[in-house]
């Protein structure tokens, strides 16, 4: 692998990571009490349980199509959004916790063995990471924002708070 290779593999991985930019992506959830998770601040659109599955879905569909597969779109954007709008328990919230780890680092991990230039139809690996890094950047802040509305932020590993 060329130099130029492993500096797009790290400038993809630092945003996946939000490394340099924000508070750490796998850090957004963390020791957020799961009733908390479920609160809608008036005004808000979403509950940081909704965020949390919507960025799961994408991160899941994003490694499926990593992987070579060929994930449907969903018709409708709701299709991407959960049912319920909180955890139905503390379980629930911890499980959907470690799904959200577990498909970032599966991101990370296709980011440091993908070859991220290759053509896969119509995109790249590098486009596909690209893509779900800021969508997550996204709705990280939106996560972040809302925690701070719900007097929970910063993340006990910490996270800009200016």
């Amino acid at each position: 692998m060329d130099d130029d290779h492993k500096a797009i593999q790290k400038v993809v991985g630092n945003a996946l990571s939000g490394d340099g930019a924000h508070a750490a992506t796998r850090s957004l959830f963390e020791g957020l009490d799961w009733k908390l998770a479920g609160v809608r601040p008036e005004g808000a659109p979403h509950t940081i349980f909704e965020l949390m599955a919507h960025m799961i879905f994408w991160q899941d569909w994003a490694v499926k199509w990593l992987d070579g597969g060929k994930p449907p779109v969903p018709r409708h954007a709701t299709r991407s959004w959960p049912k319920s709008p909180a955890p139905a328990s503390r379980e629930d919230w911890l499980k959907a916790a470690k799904a959200f780890r577990n498909s970032l680092e599966g991101l990370e991990q296709r980011a440091r063995k993908t070859d991220l230039l290759a053509k896969r139809g119509k995109d790249t690996g590098l486009r596909m990471l690209h893509a779900i890094a800021s969508h997550n950047s996204y709705h990280g802040g939106q996560v972040a924002f809302l925690r701070q509305m719900l007097g929970a932020w910063p993340p006990p590993s910490g996270g800009l708070t200016w």
